[in-house]
């Protein structure tokens, strides 16, 4: 069914989370599975406690030997295997434990993604690119692992190792300590200045991977209509400079980090060096042992990789920050909304538009129309393209929901109506078809209908004439349809979809040009078997191909978005007016074919 379309394909405005309130949230993720992260904490603890631990041990070492102490030579070999046994348990139940909580937090994200996509309105995908949302769906959740796993990871476990090194150094002599205070403003300054760096070009980024994806999937769905074309260049030239774009940001990102994390070694290396020259004056040395000097310059030294690491998380950090505010804005999008209450069983199909209006973007679509349709009545909506007839069905659906006037089923409005209940009285073919990647079978009982049995699904394929080529396949109705029915030919899409519509034998029967895809031969098969399920059914067509409903009760006849004609085809073709000017032209093409 065709939709109205916005000339502004853009995300609709939202206001963006913070940096600090977006990466909260995403904690809130982890801390839903806080037992596993505890877990990963304390192996951490243990894992940063054995640094200190062993500085300590090469203090003991040393001392021993000037002390000539015999029992080292056992003690030291056993607190060697010690530290490293507590260290790889501590790596594992940290690395395995954060990483289990990462995953989920991007499965759980995943899903949620998902969820609110299937509840969000029509005017969200009409504003915005599938393959954007897929690029959400996939690249930029797979950037939040960089915040929830590598860096929340390094920053946990170097963080701890920093901090355990720091304070035997405090202990062993806390003047000295006092230098890394001096450094920490310009650490800061750096840190600060280059995350908001790092955060607008990942932001960038992730964009610049939406459009690559989108240009891509364009290319590969339209691919006959490319080649037909000789679109080739142009396709490719399109795709080269999204994917340059994409190229160039990263190079940015790269040089950020190019010169951020350099910058910040080098404030650490100045001092460790500072540390090193105060710890050789004669008036420091003379208050250690040689012990504790070794071991002061041993955890001295192993305070560098640490801060190393800590210097380049910063960079994985504002990535996923960027990502989760990308993401967050998406789940923070209004779903569909519905205040009906009511329930009803099934319609009777009495259908009446009253004085409804409807535009979009401020355009006018519809105006003052007004419609009744009878229960059982076969009405065709008839007009020029643009002239109002599929949004009237999306008004019906309630894909949208009109500015003035109302829609009553059975006297019933239907925004008093639950969404669900409402569409559960209206069985749909589209002129699109949509299948899915799956068996036959399993397109025809899409959806709530997952556990229809084989015999009634088989009816259904019958009556649609799915089976006069399921029959002709080893698999039969199991054969698989492929990516959006990619194995199958257009016509046989679209009986699958008409076979679908008849086995949910709902009360109101809506056909987008239901038999446009077919040859003649098989038009004729499937009109029979519509004309015979249309019986007691309120059918709305949306008919471009006036022949096919001549039959139809009432033909209603819409202008830029105004019924202008309606009556039996007979009556509007006497009256000489739109329909019989569109029924002539169409009778002149088909002669002159």
């Amino acid at each position: 069914m065709s939709k109205p379309v916005s000339p502004e394909m853009t995300h609709s405005a939202q206001p963006t989370l913070s940096a600090w309130s977006a990466y909260k949230r995403l904690l809130g993720y982890v801390l839903q599975h806080r037992l596993v992260f505890c877990v990963s904490i304390v192996g951490f603890v243990l894992f940063a406690l054995t640094q200190p631990a062993f500085a300590s041990l090469m203090e003991y070492m040393v001392d021993s030997v000037d002390n000539s102490d015999g029992a080292a030579r056992t003690i030291i070999p056993i607190a060697v295997l010690a530290i490293f046994m507590v260290r790889g348990v501590g790596f594992f139940l940290g690395n395995y434990g954060i990483t289990y909580v990462a995953r989920r937090v991007i499965h759980q994200l995943r899903v949620d993604i998902f969820d609110r996509l299937l509840v969000l309105p029509a005017r969200f995908y009409h504003r915005n690119a599938s393959a954007t949302l897929l690029s959400k769906l996939t690249f930029n959740v797979e950037q939040v692992t960089g915040a929830a796993t590598d860096a929340l990871k390094i920053f946990v476990r170097e963080g701890l190792t920093i901090v355990g090194l720091l304070a035997y150094i405090v202990y062993l002599n806390w003047q000295l300590s006092l230098v890394f205070l001096t450094v920490g403003p310009f650490i800061g300054w750096v840190v600060n200045r280059a995350s908001k760096r790092f955060r607008s070009i990942s932001t960038n980024l992730q964009d610049s991977m939406g459009q690559v994806t989108a240009s891509a999937s364009e290319a590969i769905k339209g691919y006959e209509v490319v080649r037909v074309f000789g679109a080739q260049d142009q396709e490719r030239q399109s795709f080269s400079a999204a994917s340059n774009n994409n190229r160039q940001q990263a190079m940015k990102l790269a040089l950020a980090e190019s010169i951020s994390t350099p910058l910040l070694q080098m404030i650490v290396a100045v001092a460790m060096a500072s540390l090193i020259y105060l710890a050789l004056h004669p008036s420091i040395i003379n208050t250690m042992s040689a012990g504790q000097f070794i071991a002061f310059i041993t955890a001295s030294g192993m305070l560098t990789k640490p801060l190393r690491s800590m210097t380049e998380i910063n960079s994985i950090l504002q990535q996923g920050i960027a990502a989760s505010q990308s993401i967050f804005a998406l789940l923070d999008e209004k779903p569909e909304t519905d205040q009906g209450t009511k329930s009803i069983g099934r319609a009777k199909g009495l259908i009446t538009f009253e004085n409804v209006d409807f535009s979009y973007d401020d355009q006018p679509l519809l105006s003052k129309v007004n419609i009744a349709i009878q229960p059982g009545q076969v009405v065709a909506l008839v007009g020029r393209s643009g002239s109002g007839k599929s949004t009237l069905v999306n008004l019906l659906l309630r894909f949208y929901d009109p500015q003035g006037g109302r829609i009553l089923l059975d006297g019933n409005n239907i925004q008093d109506l639950k969404r669900v209940d409402l569409r559960r009285q209206v069985a749909l073919v589209n002129q699109q078809v949509v299948l899915f990647n799956g068996t036959i079978a399993q397109n025809i009982a899409y959806g709530a209908m997952f556990d229809t049995s084989k015999k009634h699904i088989m009816a259904a394929a019958k009556a649609a004439r799915v089976t006069e080529f399921t029959d002709r396949m080893s698999l039969g109705l199991d054969t698989m349809v492929g990516e959006s029915g990619v194995l199958l030919s257009e016509g046989q899409r679209q009986r699958i979809a008409i076979a679908r519509a008849l086995l949910k034998n709902a009360p109101l029967l809506v056909l987008d040009e239901a038999t446009s895809a077919l040859d003649t031969e098989s038009e004729r098969h499937i009109q029979a078997a519509l004309d015979e399920v249309m019986v007691g059914r309120t059918t709305l067509v949306i008919a471009h191909r006036l022949s096919t409903i001549e039959q139809a009760d009432v033909i209603l006849v819409m202008d830029q978005g105004q019924l202008v004609e309606q009556g039996s085809h007979q009556q509007l073709v006497a009256e000489q007016g739109l329909y019989a000017h569109l029924h002539q032209l169409q009778f002149q093409s088909t002669r002159g074919v």
